[in-house]
């Protein structure tokens, strides 16, 4: 019994020898690997545009000047809310009140309220920025052109990179005389660059601006890039 039980050992161990153990990334023993890293991108029409708008405010007394300052700013929002931007759209930046103890006004007190305007009209936001300052501010920085849904901005780029990916490995597929298989894996790389706006012209100061007129404005188009590398399968044609 016990001689027989030695002699089994060897026979196991040889059979599990000769069966090859899978290869761990995903490819059979007749196939090629083939990692392909490509890029996409896409353009998108930014549908916010966002400013800052404010007043700055000078009196004899503090009292004075905020409240000179609190009514142009109401001023300022009245006209706002004319182009469909609603309270929740505009955001206090700054609400300061300081006496200035240097220059032409030394002794005097200075208010400054400003805030950050959300426009979702993009293509009113020229004429918005002339009612602000129509309004009274004097203040005024921007805009930032961005994308509501970046995810949505971004599908046709990852679709683009994925076909870009099986284009580049059908020829190297085709150079070797071998053909895709299948596909192994799909990793995201994710956003190599944010949605930037491209436009002329899309930056401007209050203190340049005319009152009567609305400014050149251009929201131009966003690029979004991404990134994705593909495995695949190659066998034999």
């Amino acid at each position: 019994m016990r001689t027989q039980t030695l002699m089994l050992i060897p026979l196991l161990a040889l059979g599990a020898c000769s069966e090859k153990a899978p290869d761990p990334r995903g490819v059979g023993h007749d196939e090629t690997l083939l990692s392909v890293s490509a890029t996409g991108r896409s353009e998108t029409r930014p549908d916010e545009a966002r400013f800052t708008a404010g007043v700055s405010t000078i009196a004899a007394s503090a009292e004075a000047a905020t409240q000179r300052n609190n009514e142009t700013m109401t001023k300022v929002t009245e006209a706002l809310k004319a182009f469909g931007v609603a309270g929740k759209d505009l955001q206090t930046r700054q609400l300061t009140v300081n006496r200035i103890d240097w220059g032409a006004n030394k002794g005097k007190f200075e208010a400054v309220n400003q805030v950050e305007v959300r426009m979702r009209a993009v293509d009113k936001a020229g004429e918005a920025v002339a009612a602000t300052t129509q309004a009274g501010a004097n203040v005024l920085s921007g805009p930032t052109l961005r994308i509501s849904d970046q995810e949505a901005a971004t599908k046709s780029a990852y679709a683009a990179a994925y076909r870009a990916a099986r284009a580049r490995a059908d020829a190297y597929a085709g150079a070797a005389g071998l053909k895709i298989d299948r596909v192994l894996t799909i990793r995201d790389g994710g956003d190599s660059s944010p949605p930037m706006p491209y436009a002329d012209g899309v930056a401007y100061e209050a203190a340049a601006q005319s009152a009567n007129a609305a400014p050149p404005f251009n929201p131009g188009v966003s690029e979004s890039q991404v990134s994705v590398r593909v495995d695949f399968a190659l066998s034999e044609k």
